[in-house]
């Protein structure tokens, strides 16, 4: 495995493992400042405050869990995508049953100047599991 494909698999798991933790710092230099996030019967996410402040919002509302499968990581330069399998559940903090989705993304990712990568575009095809 090259150096870059570890450092995209890595970026994925921190991606994980602070959204988890809520947080918020971690996060933001996960993505660039230019960021763009496409959701299903949504406007796109325009730029990592606009993210931020969603996720802000939804942190005092629940407690999310992810788990990523990589399906295939191509780097070309300073530029590479990411497909994977993902599954979020969104397990509320106060009351209410789990919510569970689950799907393909597809990321685009930016290395920056002094190396390392960013989430720069990501199509996020989650859909809602039906509950049982």
């Amino acid at each position: 495995m090259h150096d870059d494909e570890q450092a995209i698999r890595d970026l994925i798991a921190t991606w994980l493992r602070v959204s988890a933790e809520g947080d918020v710092a971690q996060l933001a230099g996960l993505m660039a400042e230019d960021v763009v996030f496409l959701v299903p019967g949504q406007s796109p996410m325009r730029g990592r405050e606009a993210f931020l402040a969603a996720f802000r919002a939804g942190a005092g509302q629940y407690r999310i869990e992810g788990h990523s499968e990589v399906e295939e990581i191509e780097v070309a330069g300073d530029l590479a995508y990411c497909w994977t399998r993902l599954s979020v559940t969104a397990h509320p903090l106060h009351e209410g049953s789990p919510t569970r989705r689950s799907g393909n993304t597809l990321s685009i990712l930016r290395r920056k100047p002094e190396g390392g990568w960013v989430l720069f575009r990501d199509a996020n095809l989650l859909t809602v599991e039906p509950a049982g």
